[in-house]
């Protein structure tokens, strides 16, 4: 493991619901503002918590049906899931204390 895991509906369910240890997916836009923010503390968190956590992101313009199956209306939003269900969801860009703090609450 190590940096986020670029996902699709091609990969979702064996990335994300298969996984064996919480995941954290960002849903995203290039020309989302606030998604630029968060994606640096995405890519440090996929480094700090390789061994306990994954992290995934998932661009809504690329991924629209995984978007509407998640009812993602706004973005950043960051999904955990856990043993293949949604445990926590966060709206916007929040700092990287609070995801961390977030994430590790399901290891």
């Amino acid at each position: 493991m190590g940096a986020a895991v670029k996902v699709t509906a091609v990969n979702f369910e064996a990335e994300v619901l298969k996984a064996s240890v919480p995941v954290l997916v960002d849903f995203w836009a290039e020309w989302c503002g606030p998604c630029r923010m968060v994606l640096p503390m995405v890519e440090e968190i996929a480094l700090e918590l390789a061994d306990k956590a994954k992290v995934c992101k998932i661009n809504v313009d690329e991924s629209p049906d995984l978007a509407g199956q998640f009812d993602v209306a706004s973005i950043p939003t960051l999904l955990i899931f856990k043993n293949g269900q949604v445990v926590d969801q966060m709206v916007g860009a929040l700092p990287k204390a609070r995801l961390l703090e977030k994430l590790k609450a399901h290891i």
